[in-house]
């Protein structure tokens, strides 16, 4: 019965519906994940030291180095699942989910490893000087030495589950971590509480994370029998034909991550040649920019299932209608955000640090990184259709186009042109021209489906 609901899900269930079953508990988990990692930056902020500010700042490419694996084995697997539901294929969905969930724990454990062994050196490349890098250092101990197996199994955990169409049970997994660490950050950040600062944080995550696991594990043992997720070691024999069609969509998106981490790596080495009081105020004006980045994310994202389901059972009519009425409710959205923090930047910035210096930074950033939001709409859902069909080598020329040919050059152009200030408008760059390209490129692959002509 529940696997039938499924299928009507997939198969019958009104776009609309079917859309907002998918997408609203996928964006409400990302818009709780954003309060989550705003919440660092905000009880940081209580401290009024731009130096332990500064250190969660600094820290952020390596957090987001951990989606380069979470997309690898999350996404990868999660896609592959979703088109062989399309296809009937139950053999194919078992074992592609348990190899994207040991891999998943292999490389946590070595990305703990790896962190902890070169940490000196990696903290110098992050940017971190003689001022923030005992800060720094220590947020990540609790973050990445101690915590990168829970934080990318919990988040591709969350991938396979959604995979089946079980949207609700991915995102409550998700949320229950971010809760938690909310309710924990004062306790240990502030005065009041441990007064550990940014290690505080750091230990917050990593319990938190710890406890997103074990609902998943949990959900699992409960539904066994019930669900198409499998995590059975016996089931994880890597054949190339899985291995093929795991890393064909998940390596693209991995590369797209780890260019990510680079572009944030960039643009935080050049705010900090300006002082802590510039990386503050570019880590408050991202952290702000984030909610309707991930809005938008969890948008595309959620509705992955569905494109990749109707792709692979050749109901190409229903795949398009799907992808056209997100396009309106996501790009309506982002104008409306766009606008209000052009007219609000300054009292959104003002709500994390009350110093005067970081305001005007964070208010002339959030100004300019904002400007690209409708842009990032067709880029996002474009990557999404890439990535739910298979089509990983068109997801890898967006990932390249899109930092390597575009915004990274243009961090180092502008910064020259218009020193700290224009580095918040590379982002919107790129997005211009990336948007015409995914409107070029997803007209083309529709005209392809409609004439049979699958390209993956």
């Amino acid at each position: 019965m529940e696997n039938a609901q499924k299928t009507e899900l997939f198969e019958n269930t009104p776009i609309p519906k079917a859309v907002m079953q998918l997408a609203i508990p996928t964006v409400i988990s990302s818009l709780v994940m954003v309060i989550y990692n705003l919440a660092d930056t905000y009880f940081v902020g209580m401290l009024n030291d731009p130096i332990q500010n500064a250190a969660v700042t600094l820290a952020a490419p390596v957090l987001l180095a951990f989606n380069a694996v979470n997309n690898l084995f999350g996404v990868g697997s999660s896609s592959m699942m979703s088109r062989a539901l399309g296809r009937k294929d139950m053999d194919t969905v078992f074992k592609s989910s348990a190899f994207g969930f040991y891999c998943a724990l292999i490389s946590g454990i070595l990305f703990s490893i790896l962190f902890t062994v070169f940490s000196p050196q990696l903290l110098v490349l992050l940017g971190a000087n003689a001022e923030t890098q005992e800060a720094t250092g220590a947020y990540l101990m609790w973050t990445v030495s101690c915590g990168a197996a829970p934080a990318i199994l919990n988040v591709v955990l969350a991938y396979l589950v959604r995979a089946e169409g079980a949207s609700l049970h991915a995102s409550i997994g998700t949320m229950s971590g971010c809760f938690l660490n909310i309710l924990l950050d004062p306790v240990f950040i502030l005065p009041w509480g441990l007064n550990l600062g940014a290690s505080g944080a750091g230990f917050a995550t990593f319990i938190s994370n710890c406890v997103a696991c074990l609902y998943f594990f949990v959900l699992l043992f409960v539904r066994r029998g019930r669900t198409y997720v499998c995590i059975d070691p016996r089931q994880f024999r890597p054949t190339m034909r899985i291995v093929r069609g795991v890393c064909g969509v998940g390596i693209p998106a991995s590369i797209q991550n780890l260019l990510n981490v680079t572009g944030m790596t960039v643009l935080n080495n050049f705010a900090s040649s300006f002082g802590s009081d510039a990386v503050a105020a570019m880590g408050i004006a991202q952290k702000i920019n984030t909610v309707p980045f991930q809005i938008a994310l969890g948008i595309s994202q959620g509705i992955m299932p569905l494109i990749s389901y109707n792709y692979a059972s050749g109901n190409t009519r229903r795949m398009k209608k799907t992808f056209f009425f997100t396009a309106r409710i996501s790009l309506s959205f982002l104008l409306v955000v766009m606008v209000c923090y052009l007219l609000f930047a300054e009292n959104l910035v003002r709500m994390f640090m009350e110093n005067a210096q970081i305001v005007a930074y964070g208010t002339s950033f959030l100004r300019g990184m904002c400007l690209a939001m409708p842009f990032l709409c067709m880029d996002f859902l474009a990557v999404g259709v890439f990535q739910a069909c298979g089509l990983g080598k068109n997801a890898f020329v967006f990932a390249i186009l899109r930092k390597i040919v575009l915004e990274i050059p243009a961090l180092f152009l502008l910064n020259w042109l218009f020193p700290l200030y224009g580095l918040a408008y590379a982002q919107v760059v790129a997005e211009v021209i990336l948007a015409a390209a995914a409107i070029l490129v997803l007209a083309r692959l529709f005209r392809q489906l409609e004439q049979h002509q699958y390209p993956g």
